[in-house]
């Protein structure tokens, strides 16, 4: 044999082999998006409750270890996700907007864009997006939902047959799970049920270590439970409507749970999520920066990457990065901002970086816990009555004082987990605290922050008169009564 044919029958060879090679598609896109719920799962590291269903997605796919989301409450959070930008940059940044406008002109939602590419668009069934919209430019008309008694503004029970629809479809679509929801707001009532004993659970120093305050984790870890079993019959309903192979599934929850001091404020617990991405076939694309991934993540990210695994170009308005490119760089820093939370009026920012939680307030004529619609709940009624009878610790009282309350906050991650020891007055971490005070400067200029000018008094109003006249904050005193 010459040389010469050799060297052709090896390039025929070549081409025939890439030719017969099965390329991998780009998938279907599906996030399990979870109302209220803590990562306080096994795969995270908490096994008081077996969590088998999210502990598989983590073990065959990624888990992010340092995921936060834009906002600690839900309206605010889902805005950003829906439109890949943190929501302060478009006036999306206060909970449940009730005077809703449209978004600018130049913003395309996600789910518009995969309509675009194609791909047939749902979301069962919760939005809670603080601006107008038409459902069918975001969700295609064609899809057809299921009854209401599956589904409400969660997924009820474990009801799934409605996704064989979506066999030999190209999709986008939204599951919504009741998390710490379900049955209602962990430390809304006492006593609530669970399987968990109250001794079983640790009770960290910002709370009072009460049967209140034992209980109300106790159902949450109840809700983590039931939440699993729904995540597993999702699984199930994927593979048997021959769905999964190709899905990318996206798991992760808007918000930590209603404990007093997380959802709605900006510490850990209240902003830190769990956060895990699952692919059967895309798993090389998907492990190329590795199985378990430490790196910040903010839950815009999650909007890009979604776009890009479908291969549609990120737009450029979107603030969030794909997490898997090839030329992905890590984040020096994620934010996380507290606007008005219903009736209750603040403004808050933190900025996390690799070690460090940077938190500034910048209304403190008012106490962190402001009267609100969770006055009526167990836990603060609980809270509320200690703080009467002197018998919280310095730190549990200063929640309820604004004369405690400081401009700025600055802890050890690591160190301090539960973010009780505020070093913004010790000067061995002035640098810190300078690097990160300008960070947030930055970050507010370079993105006009809508949180620094005056509120919306169309908005204020309606407020106003949805809570019956029964605010607290003086920015509601030009309105006429």
């Amino acid at each position: 044999m010459s040389i010469r044919y050799l060297f052709l029958s090896v390039i025929i060879f070549s081409f025939f082999t890439m030719a017969c090679e099965k390329k991998v598609e780009t998938p279907n896109v599906l996030w399990i998006y979870v109302d209220d719920m803590s990562d306080w799962v096994g795969c995270y590291g908490d096994n008081t409750v077996a969590t088998p269903n999210i502990d598989a997605l983590a073990s065959d796919g990624i888990r992010f270890n340092r995921a936060y989301m834009p906002a600690p409450v839900c309206s605010a959070t889902r805005s950003a996700l829906i439109t890949g930008t943190m929501q302060t940059t478009y006036g999306l940044h206060h909970h449940e907007t009730l005077a809703k406008k449209p978004i600018p002109k130049e913003i395309t939602t996600v789910p518009e864009l995969f309509r675009k590419a194609g791909y047939l668009t749902f979301n069962e069934a919760k939005t809670h997006y603080n601006f107008s919209y038409k459902t069918d430019d975001l969700f295609s008309p064609e899809f057809e939902r299921p009854s209401s008694t599956i589904v409400k503004s969660h997924l009820v029970g474990h009801d799934l047959t409605w996704l064989k629809q979506l066999r030999g479809k190209k999709f986008f679509g939204q599951i919504q799970l009741s998390g710490g929801k379900y049955q209602g707001e962990a430390g809304n009532k006492y006593p609530a049920p669970s399987r968990i004993k109250e001794s079983e659970v640790t009770v960290p120093a910002q709370y009072p270590n009460n049967s209140v305050m034992r209980n109300a984790i106790a159902r949450h870890y109840e809700q983590i439970v039931f939440c699993d079993s729904q995540v597993g019959s999702i699984i199930q309903a994927l593979k048997e409507y021959d769905i999964w192979d190709n899905t990318a599934v996206f798991f992760f929850t808007d918000h930590g749970c209603q404990m007093p001091r997380a959802k709605q404020h900006i510490y850990d617990e209240g902003a830190k999520v769990p956060f895990i991405v699952h692919w059967p076939k895309g798993n090389k694309q998907l492990l190329n920066k590795g199985k378990v991934r430490d790196d910040l993540v903010s839950g815009i990210d999650i909007s890009a990457s979604s776009l890009a695994l479908a291969g549609i170009e990120i737009p450029e308005f979107m603030e969030g990065s794909n997490l898997f490119a090839n030329n992905y760089k890590e984040r020096d820093f994620v934010v996380t901002a507290r606007d008005r939370m219903g009736i209750a009026i603040d403004r808050v920012r933190a900025v996390r970086s690799e070690n460090y939680l940077y938190v500034k307030n910048y209304m403190l004529d008012r106490p962190l816990y402001q009267p609100a619609y969770r006055d009526g709940y167990a836990t603060f009624i609980s809270l509320r009555k200690m703080h009467d009878e002197g018998k919280l610790t310095p730190l549990q009282a200063s929640y309820h004082e604004a004369s405690q309350r400081k401009g700025e906050e600055l802890y050890h991650i690591k160190d301090d987990p539960n973010q009780l020891n505020n070093l913004a007055g010790d000067s061995k971490y002035a640098s810190e605290l300078i690097k990160h005070r300008k960070g947030l400067e930055d970050w507010i200029k370079e993105t006009d922050d809508k949180g620094q000018y005056p509120l919306d008094k169309e908005d204020l109003i309606q407020v106003y008169e949805r809570a019956k006249g029964k605010v607290y904050n003086p920015e509601y005193k030009f309105i006429k009564k």
